[in-house]
């Protein structure tokens, strides 16, 4: 019997989950002391849009590109000269694990690798491309798309 894979974002559980997680893990991060003053100017929809994006990027509906008429090069652009660094990276990518957990967001094996996979991969190009001073994405670049296997080789800018 052919059985259907679920996208990673039907195997989280849907929109519910990816709104709630990142609504109680901005909120962790706006009262850290490292990473709490990169965001303290963000605006109120900032984790719904997050939440949109990683959730299209897991698979679900395209509410990032269709409601908040957002694209990959827009998520990059977010980034530019914001001056990352690694703490910062660590902290943001274990504050979301850490939420994920505290919520019961699905802890199996496959899941869990998946979704810290695209955490590393993400949150290290939104280092690199803090430190420039010009999009290197253009403007019609799909959306990037996770699912429950690896990457597609070295990272080339």
């Amino acid at each position: 019997m052919d059985k259907k894979v679920p996208t990673l974002y039907e195997w989280a559980g849907g929109e519910e989950t990816f709104q709630r997680l990142f609504a109680r893990f901005y909120e962790k991060v706006l009262k850290d002391d490292l990473i709490g003053p990169v965001f303290r100017n963000m605006s109120g929809d900032h984790p719904k849009h997050v939440a949109h994006f990683v959730a299209e990027v897991f698979g679900g509906p395209a509410k990032y590109t269709q409601e908040d008429k957002g694209s990959h090069a827009v998520m990059i652009a977010h980034h530019i000269g914001k001056m990352l660094d690694e703490p910062k990276r660590k902290r943001w990518v274990d504050l979301l694990l850490t939420t994920a957990d505290e919520m019961g967001v699905k802890d199996d094996p496959e899941f869990r690798s998946s979704l810290v996979a695209y955490l590393e991969w993400g949150s290290r190009i939104a280092v690199i491309n803090s430190h420039l001073t010009e999009n290197p994405i253009a403007d019609d670049e799909p959306m990037p798309r996770w699912g429950w296997g690896e990457t597609g080789g070295p990272y080339e800018p």
